[in-house]
This record gives C-alpha cells, structure tokens and sequence, in this order.
C-alpha cells in the first residue's frame, strides 16, 4: 500500500531563475525535482549542467547518458533532449544556459559526441561560478571564472589538452594591477580590461594571479576592503561607505569585509570610537 501512494505521489518542483549581469549567461537555473521527467525539447543556448544530489538519465541524439557527482554535462543548442530523475528521490541540479561567445557553434558535433566530461576540476570551477552569480556585486569573480571555464570546455571539445600551459607575463600583470589600481570604485569589466590590454581575458586572469598569487577579482576586492577601512576609521555610516569603498550594497560590503578583516562593518567602526575615547 505504502509503495502504491509513493508511486502515485504528485511531482514536486522547488526552483530559482535569474538573468545576472554577466556577458555569456542567459540564465541561471537552480531546480530540485522529484516525480517529473522532461519530455523531448532543445534549447537556443549551451545547456551546462551539474546535479548536486541523485543523477539524471537523458538521451541526446538517440544515445543514452547519465550525471553522476562528479560529471559536467554539456548540452548543445539546437539538439533535442529529454531528461529523468534515475531514482524516486528526484534530483537536485545547477544549470547554466551560456550564448555563442562563450561557445561556438562549430563545438556542437564535438558536444553531441560527447556531452558528458568527467573533469573534477572543471565541476569544482563550475560549482564557484554558480556561487559567484548569486551574489550581486560579484560580477568581476563570475566574469573570470567564466572565462577559464569556456576555455577548459573548449579544450574538452576540441581534444586538447584542457589545461593550458602556464605563461608568465609580468608586463601584462603589472598593467592590469594599474588599471585596477585606477578604477577602484568604479571598476572595470574583464571583457573591457582585456580590450584596452589587447589580451585574452583568460591569459589576462592567469597572469595576473601566476605574478601576484591572487586572481584579478580578490586583488579589486581587497582594495576596496581597505578603501572601506579608511573610510570607517573617519566615522562615515557604513551604507555610505559601501558606495564610496565600490561595493554593490551594504551587504557586499559587510560579506567581504568580515571575510578579510574578520568582523563586520558594524563592529570595525564601534572598535574606532572604543579606541579613540
């Protein structure tokens, strides 16, 4: 009787969708399912897929695959699929629909072949990229993380070897860190240092931390943080500082700032009149 209800259990659905402000996400797409089954469809946009909890079975191109933990699935556009949970459990799963400049459509025979890339490190970079794009005002983090993703997919689909070659390129990283140096507050997209350094924004990103020991977003990030201080430390409101230090809001600020000082805002401004009287 038992196995009779659980079977004839309604499908459940807990979802979020987001379009964030990074260039060659279309959405993001968080979903657990259970008792549902996707029908046959495509999409206009690459389909990169990770399951966090259970597997999922879907057939692509009449051949049959599956997303075990430690699998990247990348599904092209254009190419019909389904999709399954593979036990009454469901699945929980983290999508990303990226557009044609992240991915060319020249990879779509090479992605139909082969959808799914066993690759821990590739799913541990997709796993940061996800929680990057859920945190407004930490787009210059999604924007590299992005890019050296595209670059390892690309190296997957063309059968190279997906991790390029380190190259030193200490001009290249001393240019980068003036133009961060110089747009603190406003700040600077990858794509636009990239453009105004004439250089690819994944060697740009592998530059920069190969020279420095730490990636373009972490060294942007810092700046501000200490900008923040500063501006604490002269007994300005920590919502005005947020602005004044680049950060996206209060609660950017207050992430980071515990994160690499180890207390809040709040607090850091207290211990300066605790101090001083």
């Amino acid at each position: 009787m038992a196995a009779a209800q659980d079977r004839a259990a309604p499908p459940t659905a807990d979802v979020s969708a987001w379009r964030p402000r990074v260039k060659g996400v279309v959405e993001v797409f968080h979903a657990h399912f259970t008792g549902y089954a996707y029908p046959m469809h495509v999409h206009e946009a690459w389909t990169l897929l990770i399951v966090d909890d259970g597997a999922v079975r879907y057939d692509l191109d009449r051949h049959e695959h599956g997303t075990p933990h430690d699998t990247v699935s990348l599904l092209p556009p254009h190419v019909p699929h389904n999709g399954s949970p593979v036990t009454p459990d469901g699945f929980r799963k983290r999508v990303l629909y990226l557009d044609a400049s992240v991915l060319g459509e020249e990879l779509i025979g090479p992605a139909v072949d082969g959808p799914d890339l066993r690759d821990p490190l590739l799913r541990r970079r997709v796993g940061q990229l996800h929680a990057a794009l859920a945190r407004p005002g930490d787009e210059w983090e999604a924007d590299s993380r992005l890019t050296l993703i595209g670059e390892r997919l690309r190296s997957h689909l063309r059968s190279t070897d997906p991790v390029p070659a380190a190259r030193r390129d200490p001009v290249l990283a001393r240019r980068l860190r003036e133009l961060l140096d110089g747009s603190v507050v406003e700040g600077v997209t990858l794509e636009t240092a990239a453009a105004l350094l004439q250089a690819h924004p994944a060697h740009l990103v592998r530059a920069f931390s190969g020279a420095y020991g730490i990636a373009p977003h972490q060294y942007l990030t810092a700046r501000r943080v200490d900008r923040a201080r500063r501006l604490l430390l002269d007994g300005r409101p920590v919502g005005e500082v947020a602005v004044a230090a680049g950060f996206y809001d209060q609660a950017h600020l207050t992430r980071h700032f515990r994160r690499l000082v180890g207390v809040t805002p709040g607090r850091y401004s207290t211990a300066r009149y605790l101090t001083s009287t």
